[in-house]
Parts: structure tokens; C-alpha cells; sequence
């Protein structure tokens, strides 16, 4: 038996598309197919509940074979030797000695790999000015054996030549470093809102970075392409993929037009994209990612080996929340996961408690934990493209690659990234994304465990020390700066990173509006705010009392439903086990101390008890009359009967919260 293949449908006859069909509509019960069972993504696509080889339309196999072009199932061939993904570990601690501890504590404990954040204009980060500050950091870092790579913004090239210099001190042979300078001018700008130097001449500057990286350290990369300020805009999956696209682009022309070969360009770029907490999307778009960049190298004209994507993955800031925080675990597990089942080359996990600021040890315990788990425990690194072969994820992976790319033609044939990045035209598109997305946040569409659904009110905060970016003072401008290699002698005698920069700069620095930066959660939270601000001043929560109608099995759906519905917002339901009496509800009422109420009961109950119900609760006091659930023809009824509002599924829960806590006095 073991031996031999075994069918074990042989016994049952094969059945069809239609037939399915057929079985499922007769489920739904004249329920529209389409509206019950088909997900529409926020980019257009619309999710099947079943996926079979039919969806590619004789497309044949789109996706190829990992470590060949398009790149789609990963860089490497099977059996490659490759050891998965790397644990890529950001540090953004200001105090460079607790930087010091926690760099050492990762790389002794599962990291292969260091990106340190240096503080910069409106972002916090570790706090380097000079290479003694890098050293201090990195004090009994080995470097030969630890990648590091940077994010300094526009400080970018100041911070590459600070690295070099570290190397240089350390006497490390050119050959054995290895990181990135990760230098993303384009990205800058849409982030922080500016450059130090005209657009054209940071080009410039990045080219030669960039061969001189080539020519000086060959483990090593200059061109850093992130594309987290479009995605914590607001951005899809493929807005996202096309500006990082665009970008690509730009920098391959600006890298090519300097003299630099293409294969030797494509070496030099890394792209980070975030992840969100939708596995599925966060794998395809992983995919896809490669599959467009493997296009372009080859209309190019780059050779086969040259086309593969260097790709890093981080979860994405948008998902985390401040409210119950323990539940980022699990976004962060589940994006984590997918990216390292995308194929990425190396992943970084945010920290559960990244929004309440600096981080403790178990918070980045966890973090670096989640991946060694994946990677060694789950073995998802042992497997060359596991989601690859289903239909659903290779059929998505396409659409998401189609969809980006008219996404980037349309870039494209505005002028480019920067160009519409300069007219403000991207952003306006991001901001109708994030608009819409938001409207689903807010009627629950998109539900968000622990902040919209399920949230515990009375939960202990979980406070971290609160991170403020400095404010640097402008320094002297470093004079004479001609090339990357005086940079380095600069930074080498003492010069700080901006007092560098200062020095490389020239033409008139770049100005645009900059990309805001939102998360899904933001509009609870801040209701949420409200209401603490609100108890801390008046030393309880605003309040909604539970009239819940009748036995507990008639009245907990609904009040239920109730209890979620406003402590998302800060407003503590006060509950009790139900009423057969009005005079009762309205006795606990008065004695509650709230100053609106709630009628929850099921839809009969409504029918016979909500005027006498609405009467003795408004002679009680109350100001504000709910009912909970659609009150379909009866509304008017129920209006007259004395229910001034009504929420049920689908409801516009921030506004209803806004609005009540208006009500009750609290300001937001």
C-alpha cells in the first residue's frame, strides 16, 4: 500500500464547476451569489470562495520554478543551500548604551542581522551624531559576522560614509563587511516632507554612492527602496508595489545614466515592503513584487541571474494598536508568517509594544522569538515557496502583479515617482485608499479584534517610556566635501551626520506636503483617549446603561452587541441580568447614575414591550434613548414610542460613538 499510489476519489465521480454551483445557490436560498460569497479586495480584486485550475483560463504557469525567472516562487533553486530568510532585528532605541545591550541581546539569542534607525526630523531613532556615538552602539558587535544596514533618512549617504568609517576603524578588509546603506532619497522626501538637496543632484549623490560601493565593498549595497510612507499613507497592496516599482525605476536610470552596467545596478538596490495581517494578500503581494521586478530588469536588458528581487519584509506599523496591545502578537505572527512564506530575504518583526514607545526586553523577546519559531520550530524556511501550487494564492498573485502594473503605468506616464510625488497627485490617490478602508473601519466592516471588537475596557495600560525625536541644532556646514571618500575622512575626524550632509548638499532643498502617517485603529483609539481623559477629570467612565428586556436568553445577542459597540469607544455599559418589569429597569437605571440608555431585546419583544419600556425609562431620566438592532418598518413605531436612535450591523460606530460622547459631555 505504501508503495503504491492511492486515488481516493477514484470511487466517486468527478464533479463540475456548475454542479458546485448549483449546490451552493440552492444553500443560500436566493441570496445573491456574489453578495454573500465574494470578497471584493480595497484594489478592485474580487476573492472567489473556490479556486481550481479552470481560473487561469489555459493560462498555463505564469509562476515558473524558484531561483529562475520570473522570480515569482523566490530567488533561490531548490536545494539552493540557503538557511531561509534572515531574523533582521530594528533597533530604534535613543539611548545608545540600552542600543548597545539590545543589539547584543538579539545577536546572542537568534538575530543574524542589525538595521539600526539613527534619530532624524520627526522620527525617533538611536541617537548617532558622530562615529563615536556608532562605536559606542556597536561595541563588541563583530561586524564580519553581523549584516548591518541603516535608516537614517535624508542623513542617508552622511550615515554610509559613517558605516564605511566604522568598518575602516575596526580594521575590517573590505571583503568581509556586509549590509546596506540602505539610501532612499525618494522615499525621504515622501516620508519627511524634504530634502536637503535639489531631487536631481540627490540622484547624483545616490549614483556615486553607489559605485563607489561597487567598487569598494562587494557584500555590500548602496540603494535602499522602502515602501512603508506609502503604505502607512494609507495605500493597497498595489499602490504600494507600484510606488516601490516607480521607484526602482527611477533610481535604475539615474544608476545606469551614471555609467553603471544594469546587471551591476540591479546589485546595488534592496527593497523593503511592509506586510499587513491578511496572509494570503501579504504572501501574493510578496510574489508579485518579484514577478514585476524580474519584468523590468529584463525589458532592461539584465541578465537572467540579475532579475531576482532583493526583497526584506517588515510588519507593517498600520496594523499595530496601542489598546490592547497583547493581540499585536498575533497580527505580527501572522504577517511574519507570510512573509517568510512569501519568500522574503529577510524579515523583521515590530515589536508588540512599538506604539507606546521604547520597547522592553519582552516585547523584543517576542518579536525575535516569533521568527526563530517559524524558521526553526514550524521549519516554514525549510520549504521552497509553500503557498506555491494553490490556486487561490498563484490566481491572486497575478491579479495583484496585473493590477500594480497599470498601477505603475499610470506613474509612470505622469513622469514618474517624483513627479507625482511633487504635484501631490499620489497622495491624493493614497488618501481616497485610506479614505475608503477608513468608512469599513469605522462601520466594523473591517473589524479590529480588542480596539472595534471585543474590547476590554477596563484593561490595565501597558506603559514604555515615552520616545520624543530630538531636535538638532544646525551645525556648521562641513566645507569641501567633493566625494564619498572625503565623507568618510570627514566622519573619520569627527565630523557629525549632519554637519556632513550640510556639506555634500547643493541646490535648493526639496519641499512637498508629507505623506501622513495613519493605522487602522486611530479613530477608536482617540474616542478612547477621550473617555480616559474624561474619567481621569471626573473619576469614572461615561456610562450607558444595559435595559436589557426580559429573560437573559432574549436579551444577550443584543446586549451583547451593545456592550461592544460603545466600549469601543469608551463608554462603559453597565449591565445586569435582565427585566421583566419597566418600573424595574427604570428603578436600576436611576440608581446607575448614567445619563443614556439602551433597549436590547429580540425583535418580538420589541414588538409588544418597547413603548412601555421607553416610557418609564424616559420619566426616569434618561436623555438619550437607543435601541439596539435594525428596527426594519417598525422605526417610526419605536421613534414615537420614545427611541430617539438606533444601531444595528452595519452602522457608522464612530459616528454614533463621536456624537455620544458629545453627548455626554466629554471633549475630543
Amino acid at each position: 500500500m505504501s508503495d503504491s499510489d492511492v486515488t481516493f476519489a477514484a470511487e466517486f465521480p468527478p464533479a463540475t464547476a456548475e454542479q458546485w454551483r448549483a449546490v451552493v445557490d440552492k444553500a443560500l436560498k436566493g441570496v445573491p451569489f456574489e453578495k454573500k460569497l465574494v470578497t471584493r479586495l480595497y484594489e478592485g480584486i474580487a476573492i472567489q470562495p473556490l479556486y481550481t485550475a479552470d481560473d487561469w483560463n489555459g493560462a498555463g504557469d505564469p509562476s515558473g520554478f524558484p531561483g529562475l525567472s520570473p522570480f515569482t516562487r523566490g530567488g533561490h533553486a531548490v536545494g539552493a543551500g540557503t538557511d531561509g530568510w534572515a531574523v533582521l532585528t530594528e533597533q530604534t532605541l535613543q539611548d545608545r548604551e540600552q542600543s548597545n545591550r539590545a543589539i547584543l541581546i538579539d545577536l546572542t539569542r537568534g538575530a543574524t542581522a542589525i538595521d539600526l534607525h539613527i534619530d532624524r526630523p520627526g522620527r525617533a531613532g538611536i541617537a548617532i551624531d558622530t562615529l563615536a556615538d556608532l562605536d559606542a552602539v556597536l561595541k563588541d558587535v563583530l561586524p564580519e559576522h553581523v549584516p548591518l544596514s541603516l535608516d537614517a533618512g535624508s542623513d542617508g549617504v552622511a550615515a554610509a560614509a559613517m558605516l564605511a568609517a566604522f568598518w575602516q576603524r575596526r580594521s575590517l578588509p573590505p571583503g568581509e563587511a556586509r549590509g546596506a546603506f540602505d539610501v532612499d532619497p525618494i522615499g525621504s522626501l515622501a516620508a519627511s516632507g524634504s530634502l536637503p538637496e535639489s531631487l536631481d543632484r540627490a540622484l547624483s549623490r545616490l549614483t556615486e554612492l553607489a559605485t563607489w560601493t561597487a567598487a569598494h565593498y562587494p557584500n555590500v549595497t548602496a540603494v535602499g527602496i522602502d515602501s512603508s510612507p506609502y503604505y502607512e499613507a494609507g495605500a493597497t497592496e498595489t499602490q504600494d508595489l507600484a510606488a516601490a516599482t516607480s521607484t526602482g525605476v527611477a533610481y535604475l536610470k539615474a544608476l545606469t545614466a551614471g555609467g553603471m552596467a544594469i546587471d551591476a545596478a540591479l546589485g546595488q538596490i534592496v527593497f523593503t515592503l511592509a506586510v499587513g495581517c491578511d496572509q494570503f494578500l501579504s504572501i501574493a503581494k510578496l510574489r508579485a513584487a518579484r514577478r514585476l521586478w524580474a519584468r523590468i530588469a529584463e525589458a532592461c536588458g539584465a541578465s537572467e541571474s540579475a532579475r531576482t528581487m532583493k526583497l526584506r519584509a517588515r510588519t507593517a506599523r498600520r496594523i499595530m494598536s496601542r489598546r490592547d496591545p497583547w493581540v499585536n502578537m498575533l497580527r505580527t505572527t501572522v504577517a511574519g508568517f507570510a512573509a517568510g512564506a512569501g519568500g522574503a530575504d529577510s524579515v523583521s518583526i515590530m515589536p508588540f509594544d512599538a506604539m507606546l514607545g521604547a520597547s522592553d526586553d519582552l516585547a523584543r523577546r517576542i518579536a525575535r522569538n516569533t521568527q526563530i519559531l517559524l524558521k526553526e520550530e514550524s521549519s516554514v524556511s525549510r520549504v521552497t515557496d509553500p503557498a506555491g501550487g494553490s490556486w487561490y494564492v498563484e490566481t491572486l498573485t497575478e491579479q495583484l502583479a496585473e493590477s500594480a502594473w497599470r498601477t505603475f503605468q499610470s506613474i509612470e506616464s505622469r513622469g514618474g515617482i517624483a513627479a507625482v510625488l511633487l504635484d501631490g497627485s499620489l497622495a491624493s490617490e493614497i488618501a481616497a485608499s485610506w479614505t475608503e478602508r477608513r468608512k469599513n473601519i469605522a462601520r466594523r466592516k473591517d473589524a479590529l479584534t480588542g480596539t472595534s471588537e471585543f474590547p476590554n475596557i477596563l484593561e490595565t495600560p501597558v506603559a514604555r517610556e515615552a520616545v520624543t525625536p530630538r531636535r538638532r541644532q544646525t551645525p556648521a556646514k562641513t566645507a569641501g566635501l567633493r566625494s564619498i571618500d572625503e565623507a568618510v575622512k570627514a566622519i573619520a575626524a569627527g565630523a557629525s551626520l549632519s554637519a556632513v550632509t550640510a556639506g555634500l548638499a547643493s541646490g535648493d532643498p526639496v519641499r512637498i506636503t508629507p505623506l501622513p502617517q495613519h493605522r487602522f485603529h486611530e479613530d477608536f483609539e482617540a474616542l478612547r483617549d477621550a473617555a480616559d481623559r474624561y474619567k481621569a477629570a471626573s473619576g469614572a467612565l461615561p456610562a450607558i446603561f444595559l435595559a436589557n428586556m426580559g429573560t437573559v436568553a432574549q436579551h444577550t445577542a443584543r446586549s451583547t452587541f451593545a456592550k461592544n459597540f460603545f466600549e469601543a469607544g469608551g463608554i462603559q455599559a453597565l449591565g445586569n441580568d435582565g427585566f421583566a418589569d419597566p418600573a424595574a429597569a427604570a428603578a436600576a437605571f436611576r440608581q446607575s447614575g448614567a445619563k443614556i440608555a439602551i433597549l436590547c431585546a429580540t425583535d418580538a419583544l420589541y414588538e409588544t414591550r418597547t413603548a412601555e419600556f421607553a416610557a418609564a425609562l424616559k420619566a426616569a431620566g434618561v436623555q438619550h434613548l437607543f435601541q439596539a438592532g435594525n428596527p426594519g418598518a417598525n422605526k417610526e413605531a419605536y421613534g414615537k414610542a420614545g427611541v430617539d436612535e438606533f444601531i444595528a450591523i452595519g452602522s457608522d460606530v464612530v459616528a454614533v460613538l463621536r456624537s455620544t460622547l458629545l453627548r455626554l459631555g466629554v471633549a475630543l
